[in-house]
């Protein structure tokens, strides 16, 4: 098991203002695989509909250059409404890392979701972490929130993607980012998995970010993340930590489910329940589960997993990949089981 190195964020340069909804896709096209599920295929702009996983790669044209990503399209999609999930990756990885490490291209195939993997290149920062920490990059209409939106768009352009059924997920600075996009794009997504992140505004340059990120303190932004939220709800939240993390400190994760319950409830937030369950991975991790709803048995909004021996990595994945600890709950497949909970519950 590998450690992302924390330095990441202190080297990146800047995204202007840009409108996300007016940026073409430039094309898809086939790469080689990440997942030895996919064989390749041939196709031009958006893919058609075909035999057998396709594992895809794109660029979204934006005024600042371009982001690449990746799309796992599954084996079962014929052209029906499904669910769309975008996995966003920790510093040092890239889509076909992120995506084997997760596995949540096998949990897509399962469940017969289009995944796809937005791409932080090195133009943005040199350790490929997503800028999470930046104001630009915690508000809807510009830099990298705005990016990974339009990508987003594009991809439920091109696929026939229920709207209440897009989610966002992520590691490390790619979970900080998706809470970013969860608060500031409710209207988007309709759930988010956060697996070692930290909550909204902790942090608004490089330093800020590093303490946020050590000590776990530093305090959730609440009026700016209900600003940035404007009339619509905030989003169900599945958050995952290891609790011998020393890279993003465990408290993250509890200052991140303290904000979520004061944005889901606000001022009801004593109108809720939590039930706690301990489970044990067999010949792996114990782990304790919170599950939080409305009081009187009322919808689920919020769950989170504390993973005792886990550090920082993500929870059942793929040893073969980077930050990953197989020994861990699968978080793939238990933010999928949320996810379609979530949407089926509304």
């Amino acid at each position: 098991m590998k450690n992302i190195n924390a330095t990441a964020v202190m080297h990146n340069s800047g995204h202007p203002s840009f409108d996300s909804s007016s940026s073409p896709l430039t094309g898809l096209f086939v790469s080689r695989v990440a997942n030895d599920v996919v064989e390749a295929a041939n196709f031009d702009s958006c893919s058609p509909l075909q035999s057998g996983p396709q594992w895809l790669s794109g660029r979204f044209s934006h005024p600042t250059g371009v982001h690449d990503f990746k799309v796992y399209v599954p084996a079962n999609y014929r052209g029906a409404p499904t669910s769309l999930i975008v996995m966003l990756h920790g510093a040092s990885q890239d889509a076909d890392d992120f995506a084997l490490g997760t596995g949540m291209n096998l949990a897509a195939e399962s469940g017969g979701c289009i995944v796809v993997y937005p791409e932080q290149g090195t133009s943005a920062n040199m350790f490929r972490c997503w800028n999470w920490f930046r104001p630009a990059d915690q508000v809807r209409d510009s830099g990298e929130a705005s990016i990974i939106a339009g990508i987003t768009r594009e991809v439920m352009a091109c696929y026939e993607i229920d709207p209440t059924r897009v989610f966002i997920a992520g590691l490390s600075a790619g979970a900080a980012m998706a809470v970013n996009l969860a608060v500031t794009h409710p209207d988007l997504y309709s759930a988010a998995g956060i697996h070692s992140g930290l909550a909204f505004g902790v942090a608004d340059e490089a330093f800020s970010a590093m303490t946020a990120m050590r000590t776990g303190t530093c305090i959730a932004q609440l009026s700016a993340a209900r600003d940035a939220m404007g009339v619509c709800r905030a989003v169900p939240l599945i958050v995952f930590h290891g609790d011998q993390d020393t890279t993003v400190h465990p408290l993250n994760a509890q200052g991140l489910m303290q904000m979520h319950r004061s944005l889901m409830l606000g001022t009801d937030e004593a109108y809720a329940s939590v039930t706690t369950e301990l489970g044990q991975v067999e010949q792996g991790y114990p782990y304790t589960r919170n599950t939080y709803r409305r009081s009187g048995g009322g919808e689920v909004f919020g769950e989170q997993w504390l993973i005792h021996g886990l550090g920082h990595a993500w929870s059942g994945g793929d040893p073969n990949a980077t930050h990953t600890d197989a020994r861990g709950p699968n978080a793939a497949r238990e933010m999928m089981r949320f996810f379609e909970a979530v949407a089926d519950s509304r």
